[in-house]
């Protein structure tokens, strides 16, 4: 039986297992929630999660370096449809790597009407980086998206669900359309969502489509479709989704302010600190009393990470916690390994810091963002980047007075984004996300001078794990040892279930 076949014989039923992991290993930012930090997480009997945000970028430019270690191209050796795969592989692996100082190759930039060759390397770049976190063995892998970055959903899914992606998660936004695009694509049927465009009027609808046939050769592959499970802040917004989702929602991550990445913004007026930061109140705590009344399993996000938390979130009824902060210092993410010392030296000196920054992100909400000398976090590092927008992931999609569509990004160059009918106040503190975030684990581009792109660093508030964790003067720990923490078990407990779960797989 080919690898295709197998596809179709799979159960359409949602999701993997019907008991929920305790610990969700949170979605850190692009690339940082990396394959192999998932797969440890995984077969350790807690759900493994891998960011989609940026892969196809972040796949192709492991294959301009050459592809370290050959996992990008053992991943894509194992595509059920090979020719597809071996035109990514031809595209962008470099053997040997680009070389220092050379600007990685781009790629095409995201639209309503993406280039087939994108939809291609995105569907392969999704597949690879689940079907990795997924390999060896039998624990759950999840994968972590920005609703906000819509045009790319309906490739990267089902590149995840070809893998065998167990649950999808999603943020920043409000994704009503996904439930219904997991049941289309799990049927191997077209797919489309409705994106938002600005400028637009309420009668206008404009989408992306995606037809699986186009990757499968004509084939309709009946595939799992994963546990649906978006990131909200209020149980408002929980009971809004149940109600008016395109299909079924499975549960629910609750996330606070302080957790890292993309914060919502605060409910009313927004109030700003002294630092500039949002002001949270009382209408921004979760009702968890109307969350159990939901019905529906939920993790808790956003200074959990601690064995008290974890027992304070249980009590409150949620299945467990998710964690981010923890997990992206671990030596197994993909965090850059200056970065990441410089942020574990900064915590056990107590002089780590994250601020919210309500300006940040093109995207509209809020960002955390880690305070480290020499990063996007320092203002006069920030002042003297020239802005560059040739990535494109946080686009907004305008009309235009002629009816056609437009892009504008709030950090491009000025007089781009003016030129397009954008307002300057806009742009005021905006950073390019896109470019900084690849930085943030290795992947900066290289410009015209021969600098290379800087980092800014995403993290939650609370660092007080470091010196639970780092006793006896060590300054590095694992994922494993982030478990055992959090359960209150021994780190040879945990690498037990590790044991017995690579058997299984």
């Amino acid at each position: 039986m080919t690898f295709a076949d197998s596809l179709e014989s799979r159960s359409h039923e949602a999701g993997a297992s019907s008991r929920h992991p305790r610990i969700v290993q949170g979605g850190m930012g692009t690339g940082v929630s990396s394959w192999f930090l998932a797969n440890v997480v995984a077969r350790h009997g807690q759900l493994g999660v891998v960011s989609g945000t940026v892969i196809d970028g972040i796949v192709a430019r492991r294959l301009q370096d050459g592809d370290p270690g050959g996992h990008m191209r053992r991943a894509l050796a194992s595509f059920p449809f090979p020719d597809v795969a071996a035109r990514v592989v031809r595209r962008y692996y470099v053997p040997d790597g680009i070389g220092e100082g050379v600007p990685y190759r781009r790629i095409p930039t995201w639209s309503l009407h993406a280039d087939p060759a994108l939809v291609e390397l995105t569907v392969c770049a999704n597949y690879a980086e689940v079907w990795l976190a997924r390999e060896g063995h039998s624990g759950l892998v999840g994968i972590n998206y920005l609703e906000k970055i819509q045009t790319p959903h309906l490739a990267s899914l089902y590149g995840a669900m070809l893998a065998g992606v167990d649950y999808v998660i999603m943020g920043a936004g409000i994704p009503v359309q996904i439930p219904g695009v997991l049941n289309q694509l799990a049927q191997g049927l077209p797919a489309s969502m409705r994106v938002h465009v600005e400028q637009s009027e309420p009668s206008d609808d404009f989408r992306v489509t995606f037809d699986p046939c186009a990757i499968t050769g004509g084939r309709r592959l009946d595939i799992r479709r994963p546990f649906f499970v978006p990131i909200i802040s209020s149980a408002t917004l929980g009971e809004m989704l149940i109600s008016k989702s395109s299909g079924v929602v499975d549960g629910f991550v609750v996330e606070g302010p302080t957790a890292g990445g993309h914060n919502a913004p605060p409910r009313g007026k927004m109030v700003l600190n002294d630092k500039g930061e949002p002001v949270y109140g009382p209408r921004d705590r979760m009702d968890f009393d109307r969350m159990r009344s939901l019905g529906l399993p939920f993790w808790v996000a956003g200074s959990y990470g601690s064995p008290e938390k974890l027992k304070e979130a249980l009590e409150l009824g949620a299945v467990g916690v998710q964690v981010g902060t923890a997990f992206a210092l671990c030596s197994e993410s993909g965090l850059d390994e200056g970065l990441r010392q410089r942020l574990i030296e900064l915590a056990l000196e107590d002089r780590f810091e994250v601020l919210t920054d309500p300006l940040a992100s093109a995207s509209g909400f809020p960002f955390k963002v880690a305070q480290i000398e020499g990063t996007l976090s320092d203002r006069e590092v920030y002042e003297s980047r020239e802005r560059v927008c040739d990535m494109g992931y946080l686009r907004r999609p305008y009309k235009k007075p002629d009816g056609s569509i437009g892009y504008r990004c709030f950090a491009e160059p000025l007089a781009s984004y003016l030129a397009k009918g954008g307002m300057i106040e806009d742009t005021v503190g905006r950073k390019c996300l896109c470019n900084a975030l690849l930085a943030n684990i290795g992947l900066g581009q290289v410009r015209k001078d021969g600098s290379r792109e800087l980092p800014l660093v995403t993290l939650g508030d609370d660092a007080s794990f470091v010196k639970r964790i780092l006793t006896g003067g060590r300054t590095s720990y694992s994922a494993v040892e982030v478990i055992a923490y959090l359960l209150g078990q021994s780190v040879d407990e945990v690498r037990a279930v590790g044991e017995a779960s690579i058997r299984q797989g």
